[in-house]
């Protein structure tokens, strides 16, 4: 035995195979998890986010396997467990983009016949009750966020991930899994509040301060390479669980054949900062493999992985850099935005170029930059009180990096 803190098993598991043979190498996954068991089976309430809401007719499959999503194989798998060695009350929570309330909400979720076959609910994350949380030691980018009030009024939260390059992350598994968690107008807000640079990363670490999962399971039968959506398959035969979420992912990232301290701009990192290493110096899990107690049946690479490049670095170095400093005008001039209390608005080179009640502009950020499509449009909520707690740091950290980077 070891006395590291965090464990984290890879196992092999053909994407082939039946049902009952992914069951027992899930099982043989998470056996070893003591800590996650130790709070799953105390839990009267279990709350699980699956990667699994999209639209229907944009579902990607191969080898009969989703390459997107958590499969069908899997979540089965998950949930047998949870019913065979917990008796909480098992819940799933989901907030999807793209749709049409109310009633496209079921047709976006690709597992619901699993959850159906296990009496697991679906609940709404768009709709009531939701809680105001805060952040455990103030957050990394916000210090309070709007949740669903089941991720936090649960005894135990399970985030249950597909394995896959992301154009802006680099890498998606079980903490980039959470951004489907905040949710979104009218109760919350336009995804791209959260959704942009320098902030994305460090929002996914908030998230998972707050949700804390006790357990975390990486889809990786099937996986994809390039982005997050119309990416190219690959076939990796694993499954990947741990006690920690940060410790987890690491493991995830280092199968993929990436370094887990690599940082922007250095690959899979190569359009925003690494997470692993954000959440580190939060004290909030490791990027360091040595510090986890990780076993695995595979080697890596489980696969040949690569970050599309979404927009060419030298306008992305501008974004950052401009950015940033929006940002950080609007900090030291409050006063010159006053007028805008209680709106959004898009800042770009110190002149507000949209601003509205509702959080969604309508249109992207890029569109609406096409007069200068090099500088920056940062987005904010005007609020006198600063009630989010918005850390300002990043943004001073963000442009000190790119001068010791000489960009």
């Amino acid at each position: 035995m070891t006395d590291k803190e965090y464990r984290v098993r890879a196992v092999r598991c053909d994407h082939l195979t039946e049902d009952e043979q992914v069951y027992q190498a899930l099982r043989r996954a998470t056996d070893p998890l003591d800590r996650s068991w130790d709070v799953l089976t105390r839990a009267k309430r279990i709350t699980v986010k699956f990667n699994q809401a999209w639209a229907p007719e944009r579902r990607v499959v191969m080898d009969g396997q989703s390459q997107e999503l958590v499969s069908e194989k899997v979540a089965r798998a998950v949930l047998r467990l949870l019913r065979e060695r917990t008796r909480a009350n098992i819940a799933c929570v989901e907030i999807s983009t793209g749709m049409r309330y109310p009633a496209q909400f079921e047709s976006f979720m690709t597992l619901l016949p699993v959850l159906r076959e296990f009496d697991v609910p679906v609940i709404d994350g768009n709709r009531p009750p939701m809680r105001v949380c805060q952040v455990p030691g103030g957050g990394s980018m916000f210090k309070q966020y709007t949740l669903p009030s089941c991720v936090v009024d649960t005894d135990a939260f399970i985030s249950v991930s597909k394995l896959k390059n992301h154009r802006f992350m680099g890498v998606t598994a079980c903490l980039k899994n959470l951004f489907g968690l905040p949710p979104l107008e009218p109760l919350g807000r336009y995804r791209g509040y959260f959704h942009h640079f320098m902030r994305l990363p460090n929002v996914l670490v908030d998230l998972g301060q707050m949700a804390r999962p006790a357990l975390n399971i990486v889809d990786a039968l099937v996986t994809q390479a390039g982005s997050e959506w119309h990416g190219q398959g690959r076939v990796s035969d694993t499954l990947i669980a741990g006690d920690h979420v940060i410790a987890t992912d690491a493991c995830a990232v280092h199968l993929m054949g990436y370094d887990t301290r690599a940082d922007w701009p250095t690959e899979p990192f190569g359009s925003d900062n690494n997470w692993l290493m954000i959440a580190e110096r939060c004290g909030f899990g490791t990027a360091r493999l040595e510090d986890v107690d990780f076993r695995s049946e595979v080697q890596a690479p489980i696969g040949q992985f690569f970050r599309e490049e979404w927009v060419p670095r030298a306008r992305q170095i501008s974004w950052r850099r401009t950015m940033s400093q929006q940002a950080l005008y609007y900090r030291d001039h409050p006063e010159e935005f006053a007028q805008y209390a209680g709106e959004y608005m898009l800042l770009q080179d110190r002149q507000v170029v949209w601003h509205s009640r509702d959080s969604n502009p309508g249109q992207s950020r890029t569109a609406l930059s096409a007069q200068n499509e090099d500088s920056g449009m940062w987005m904010k909520y005007v609020d006198p009180d600063e009630a989010e707690g918005e850390h300002y740091e990043v943004y001073e950290r963000a442009l000190s990096h790119l001068d010791e980077l000489g960009l």
